[in-house]
């Protein structure tokens, strides 16, 4: 399993050639398998419904209107939750061997509550401990010094954990599948080799893919990557898949990107708007971190003319990031579009691209916010679907 063909990051500042970290290195000797994690242990677990853990932080957001006026927007998890999310996590790993332990770090725990905790919502949220090839492992490969980690190990690990999921936990729920970057890779080969064959297919709500490349055939939503799964295209759409890269609208994929194309032959890169499975350019519901998109990326500025702080660690700007599915120049991919407008006190930027000393890597787009500019969509997207697979109407929340 080539894990590290289009494998994106969360932290890199170290790195001077990002695009060769989804670059395939020279096979090394193949070591022992190594045996899968306990997972009927709860400690090999990030997140589980029922215990205060990454998933069970505080998601509180304050709302900034266009005319500056705030309001704290209180976060409440569902009390009862009908359907389960599954979620596998990036390249977060600052661990000094190849793959990571099983010890959840401070990046593990941070990248949880930023991605996966929102969610809670609305589904049960499971969210295993799996020994990812680490941000250690990509410097030395790109440094040109011997690569030793185990490529096998993510899927093999994330899929003893389904497989407990499945034993312990699923009984017959509807579940939505979540993913970014090297997590979305690793789901991408799960669904492939041990959902798609199998039976339990029926029970996925949807597969929301992001920030890694799924092959399709130009036209179509199935027949690539994913045989029996199609791409949702309307709301109330179930057992489909949900995938997308992020660029600027005014900074499309440069040549040398390896984000929002396949290299399959005569394939293209799937790209589906939560906000507008239908198509066409839409305004957001984006939930942003208050101080930034992380060590890769300039920290964010003040939120208003006025400089007065955010006591929130997230943010929502209404009407201020716009976004729609582009096709152009080889590429496909989610173009987002900052509504800026000088006369009113909202900032008139947002950070999310990956940078190195000051200077922005514009063949990773916006890929540190992926899940951010749309994460209000995807929340309540994973709960219109769920409702849908449950034959049952959708009631949307009260925000």
């Amino acid at each position: 399993m080539k894990l590290l063909a289009g494998i994106g990051l969360l932290a890199v500042p170290l790195f001077t050639v990002p695009a060769a970290a989804q670059t395939v290195p020279p096979a090394s000797p193949a070591p022992s398998p190594a045996p899968a994690p306990d997972y009927a242990q709860d400690s090999a677990w990030l997140c589980r419904p029922g215990r205060v853990d990454a998933c069970a932080v505080n998601q509180d957001v304050t709302v900034i209107q266009a005319n500056g006026k705030r309001k704290i927007e209180k976060f409440k998890p569902a009390p009862s939750p009908q359907f389960d999310c599954f979620y596998v996590y990036p390249t977060v790993s600052n661990d000094a061997t190849p793959n990571s332990d099983m010890t959840p770090g401070p990046e593990e725990l941070a990248v949880a509550a930023s991605q996966a905790a929102r969610f809670a919502s609305e589904c049960r949220v499971f969210a295993p401990l799996y020994r990812q090839v680490t941000l250690t492992a990509l410097r030395a490969f790109i440094t040109g010094q011997p690569v030793t980690m185990d490529r096998d190990m993510p899927v093999n690990d994330v899929t003893a954990a389904w497989n407990d999921y499945l034993a312990r936990d699923n009984k017959g729920r509807g579940v939505v599948l979540i993913g970014h970057s090297q997590g979305s890779l690793v789901l991408k080969t799960l669904i492939a080799k041990s959902i798609e064959p199998q039976a339990v297919r029926r029970n996925i709500i949807s597969a929301m893919l992001i920030g890694a490349n799924v092959a399709v055939p130009p036209g179509k939503d199935v027949g690539g990557d994913f045989k029996r799964l199609p791409l949702c295209r309307k709301d109330d759409q179930f057992n489909c898949v949900i995938s997308y890269t992020t660029f600027r609208a005014d900074s499309p994929p440069p040549a040398n990107s390896r984000f929002g194309k396949v290299p399959d032959a005569g394939m293209v890169a799937a790209c589906t708007n939560p906000a507008a499975l239908g198509g066409g350019k839409v305004v957001t519901d984006a939930i942003l971190g208050t101080k930034g998109a992380g060590t890769g990326s300039a920290p964010m500025g003040a939120w208003t003319s006025d400089n007065l702080p955010v006591t929130t660690a997230f943010v929502k700007v209404p009407d201020l990031i716009s976004a729609e599915c582009v096709s152009k120049d080889g590429f496909d991919y989610l173009a987002v579009t900052v509504n800026a407008n000088p006369a009113d006190p909202r900032t008139d930027t947002i950070v999310g691209d990956v940078s190195i000393g000051g200077v922005i890597l514009k063949d990773w787009g916006l890929h540190l916010i992926d899940m951010p500019v749309e994460m209000g969509n995807l929340v309540d997207l994973a709960d219109r679907q769920a409702a849908a697979w449950r034959g049952t109407p959708y009631k949307p929340k009260r925000r």
